[in-house]
């Protein structure tokens, strides 16, 4: 796609800190990364969201975040690695590769409310299903 900037990066048209680049997929460091070391993985062709991506790419790019993910960890040191799917930003599938330092490195906004003057994070406010209500949300989407 001509305006798709990570299609521009992909094809050599704009700079790019690159960490892994293979026929299928790069990883590279975003230009706004939350921490050191966070990185994006994408596929090389244009697939605007990441549930299009045919299985094998999808699972080519989860192992290369795997890999990316473990490199972080050695060399950064964080609690956790988080993998996220956001696909607002660019309209080009992409999955971020988070180093956590804390529970609220990646989070949700339903999780968020007001206590003591300050934001918390939890799962307060979030309803708690029964079984059966969780029993049919497993099955409407079951495989």
């Amino acid at each position: 796609m001509k305006t798709c900037p990570f299609c521009a990066i992909t094809r050599g048209e704009a700079p790019v800190s690159t960490v892994f680049e293979d026929k299928e997929v790069m990883a590279f460091i975003p230009l706004h990364p939350v921490y050191p070391g966070a990185c994006l993985v994408i596929p090389k062709i244009h697939i605007d969201h990441f549930t299009d991506l045919p299985d094998p790419l999808a699972a080519r790019v989860m192992v290369i975040a795997q890999q990316v993910g473990r490199k972080i960890m050695e060399v950064y040191n964080p609690l956790r690695v988080g993998l996220l799917v956001h696909g607002f930003t660019v309209p080009h599938a992409h999955l971020h590769v988070i180093p956590q330092y804390g529970p609220l490195d990646i989070m949700h906004k339903h999780y968020a409310y007001c206590a003591d003057g300050k934001v918390q994070f939890g799962d307060k406010d979030i309803p708690t299903l029964s079984r059966p209500e969780l029993d049919r949300l497993a099955a409407d989407i079951r495989l």
